[in-house]
């Protein structure tokens, strides 16, 4: 009786066969528990004065003169010569009062428009790494073909709810137009919202412009009812590059949303302390935000965090370590100190999907949820510190959120849940396995992993002895098979089509 027994359990959760991949169904996810505080009241302002101090004493490089000329109009402090604008609190305090606590991005499918604020957590794919990776193919140059199949894998998972700005970079196409065919990738093979690229204003339009062709609306619909994010990416410490500034400014210009994002690695871009590198991004993550305001008051803008360590043996960085787990709940502090939606990251500086990068990741992962962060970016097959795109990673990624989406379902207590009679009716040193009360909801009593492995050695060995990130491998395959392609008006693809050859003719040898 036990031999059989093994074999059934071993093809039960071999992850091959007919049946479906097992996932939780699409949802908005909410977190329904208090924010964690790691910061007192009282530090909470601290840090405040001393990024009110940053701005108005220090100031910001900003390396663009279409930004210096927004901010000189609006009052600030510019010196065109060094390109450092100082603001006061005053002007900042202004700004706050036309952002918005929550918005909502809308893509070409209504159903997967994403809630950025309040309680609500969104999962998106890893974005902008140069390389791509899995286990049987090794590590690679970023390419479309491999970019195609990671955006086809965040279409079919139900709990990535965004793409990041390009998941790898197909660095066989030309650097100054690929944005238009990973933006046509991304608007074909899936029909959820997704990052655009911010580097200059060219790509942010041309973003713009492809979600609202895919919508059917004009840019000034497009503008009253957003439907693309980015991510601005502040060249920490204190300074907005010229490409940055043109993009965070053409995607307010146009009302579509940013997340202001320093990148505040503590030891070499921000001090050493996580109260400085606090100091430093709140400060400039509101001189960002003040931008967006000064071009189009209620743009839609996230508070966004970056904040982690450096090994001070290498200076290479570190993720998923303690310090940036309690970055990832403090500065969820400071957005809702300005009542603003909130972007953070789980990372890791693993160079394989192994361990380290699980446990890295899952630290600062309960950092993002902890701290009630909104837009959870890179969530999804980040791995070599964000260097490369992972198939086995972005599976075992997939399987932690899952599992802490279903953390965050709230207990039920009733008189069904409690189970009352059920206990009454099983004697003492029983069993509730064939307890009526069991067997009416035995199929979806628990979670169901996807890649977790539950038999006995005895049985694991016989299904191939295959660890974690086997598994994954198995399934990110299997999921490739099961995924379908979302439909789309054949009027609509052509005129995409359409608009990119025009604006790759237009850009030729230029950039956009």
């Amino acid at each position: 009786m036990t031999e059989p027994r093994r074999k059934r359990g071993a093809e039960r959760t071999s992850n091959r066969g007919p049946s479906a991949i097992p996932q939780l169904p699409p949802r908005r996810v909410m977190n329904p528990y208090p924010p964690m505080a790691v910061l007192s009241a009282d530090q909470i302002e601290a840090i405040h004065q001393a990024s009110m101090h940053i701005l108005e004493n220090f100031g910001i490089e900003v390396m663009s003169k279409r930004a210096l000329a927004l901010f000189e109009r609006a009052g600030a402090k510019v010196d065109h010569g060094s390109m450092n604008v100082r603001l006061d609190r005053g002007m900042v305090d202004e700004a706050l009062k036309t952002t918005r606590a929550s918005y909502t991005l809308t893509p070409r499918n209504p159903a997967r428009a994403i809630h950025l604020g309040g309680n609500t957590i969104n999962f998106t794919l890893v974005a902008g790494p140069p390389n791509v990776h899995d286990m049987e193919r090794g590590r690679r140059a970023g390419n479309l073909a491999d970019y195609c199949d990671l955006v086809r894998l965040a279409q079919h998972f139900n709990c990535i709810h965004m793409l990041g700005n390009q998941v790898c970079a197909p660095i066989e196409l030309p650097a100054n137009s690929r944005h238009l065919d990973t933006y046509f990738a991304n608007l074909t093979l899936t029909d959820k919202c997704f990052h655009v690229s911010a580097i200059g204003r060219g790509r942010a339009l041309d973003g713009i412009e492809m979600m609202a062709i895919a919508r059917g609306l004009t840019l000034d619909q497009i503008g009253q009812d957003p439907g693309v994010t980015t991510i601005i990416s502040v060249n920490s410490p204190r300074r907005f590059d010229e490409m940055m500034a043109e993009g965070l400014m053409t995607m307010a210009e146009y009302g579509q949303s940013v997340a202001v994002t320093p990148f505040t690695l503590m030891g070499a871009m921000s001090p050493v302390t996580l109260a400085g590198a606090l100091a430093q991004q709140n400060a400039e993550a509101l001189f960002g935000i003040v931008l967006t305001q000064l071009v189009r008051p209620g743009a839609p803008v996230m508070y966004g965090a970056f904040t982690s360590n450096v090994d001070m043996k290498s200076g290479a960085p570190a993720f998923g370590t303690p310090e940036n787990t309690k970055a990832n709940i403090a500065s969820g502090q400071l957005a809702r100190r300005y009542n603003l939606p909130y972007r953070t990251t789980p990372g890791s500086a693993s160079n394989a999907a192994d361990a380290q990068g699980a446990y890295e990741t899952l630290m600062a992962l309960w950092g993002a949820v902890l701290g009630h962060g909104n837009l959870v970016y890179h969530a999804a097959g980040w791995q070599e510190g964000g260097l490369t795109a992972s198939f086995e990673k972005l599976i075992i990624d997939v399987e932690m959120m899952q599992h802490m989406m279903e953390f965050l379902r709230p207990i039920v207590v009733d008189e069904e849940e409690l189970a009352v009679e059920a206990l009454g009716a099983v004697p003492t040193g029983g069993h509730f396995f064939g307890e009526p009360h069991t067997l009416e909801r035995y199929a979806t009593a628990f979670y169901q992993p996807m890649l977790s492995n539950w038999q006995n050695y005895e049985a694991w060995q016989e299904a191939g002895a295959l660890d974690t990130t086997a598994r994954a491998t198995r399934l990110w395959k299997k999921a490739l098979e099961e995924y379908v392609q979302p439909a789309m008006d054949p009027a609509v693809r052509e005129t995409l089509e359409a608009y990119m050859a025009r604006r790759k003719e237009a850009i030729g040898q230029g950039e956009p």
